[in-house]
């Protein structure tokens, strides 16, 4: 065969003497986090937050008394025993090779890169950490009382209906799984009263009653089933609140420090990320759990 005449520079040849554009690293991972961004956080000193209940008892009043009766006494009582929330720490440790970050810092800087990372990830963990704690989280900590079965599996109208009437005093937020919300959405459809949406920071969340259905991927689906809540928040409605640290050393953010830590004899640096969180339910029935959620369940239409 006769080889081919280039009459031009081509592009394979050119190739190595182009630039190009990058971006920074992706990561699947980062969600929104619209659970720590709808929630009220309060500042917490030295790392503990006392939640202060009364015992609730009937209280002895006269509306309209007669001048000849004495009034009745009564008086408020206080746990003695109230509870404490100390903070818990999300924390992790960054190493990066000097050599690494002195050779290979540009167009992007690599220790900035992947302190932004892992900064990501923590944040990830604590919104993770609020509602699935041991100690602390929501799912935890929901009082009996507030926690209500679905009728048939999937998430109904009525399901969410149940929902509001526990806890129905200035209900804020639903959070569900995005499969829970498109499962209730299949659900509404079928019975012909879509769901409504509002536009909140920018994005359009579906709503039920008046109420945004607001998502979160920390509310896991295990065997097709999963959980949502219902919550009151801020400390003035007696609601469910965030708490968070401020002023700490290093700080980049609301209870979150970045630290350096030194270079070893490995010319490994080190970075200690730390995140400082916790939550309280403030009254019971501030937060409601529908539990049982069936996120297959698809319907045919005729």
């Amino acid at each position: 065969m006769a080889e081919t005449t280039h009459t031009a520079l081509g592009e394979r040849a050119a190739r190595p003497l182009a630039n190009t554009t990058k971006t920074p690293p992706q990561m699947l991972a980062i969600t929104p986090r619209w659970l720590v961004s709808f929630l009220p956080w309060v500042p917490v000193e030295a790392g503990t937050y006392r939640v202060n209940r009364v015992i609730e008892a009937p209280a002895e009043l006269e509306c309209n008394p007669h001048e000849e009766i004495d009034l009745p006494e009564t008086f408020v009582d206080y746990q003695e025993k109230p509870r404490e929330y100390p903070l818990q720490a999300v924390t992790t440790i960054v190493d990066v090779q000097t050599r690494v970050s002195d050779l290979y810092r540009s167009p992007y800087d690599q220790i900035r890169e992947q302190l932004r990372l892992t900064v990501e990830k923590v944040k990830e963990r604590q919104e993770g950490e609020i509602i699935n704690n041991a100690e602390y989280g929501l799912l935890t900590n929901a009082a009996p009382s507030m926690r209500v079965k679905t009728r048939k599996g999937s998430p109904t109208p009525d399901d969410f209906d149940e929902l509001i009437a526990r806890v129905w005093k200035e209900p804020a937020f639903f959070f569900a799984h995005p499969l829970a919300i498109a499962a209730f959405g299949r659900e509404c459809t079928y019975r012909g009263v879509p769901p409504p949406t509002v536009t909140l920071f920018g994005s359009p969340f579906l709503t039920w009653r008046g109420i945004p259905i607001v998502p979160t991927d920390k509310l896991y689906v295990n065997g097709g089933k999963t959980n949502v809540l219902l919550m009151r928040v801020g400390d003035k409605k007696q609601g469910v609140v965030g708490l968070f640290q401020p002023g700490l050393p290093g700080e980049v953010s609301p209870s979150l420090s970045v630290r350096f830590m030194g270079i070893n004899r490995k010319a490994l640096a080190s970075y200690l990320v730390s995140l400082y969180c916790s939550t309280a339910i403030l009254v019971e029935d501030a937060l409601g759990v529908l539990e049982n959620v069936e996120v297959g369940n698809y319907h045919e239409y005729k």
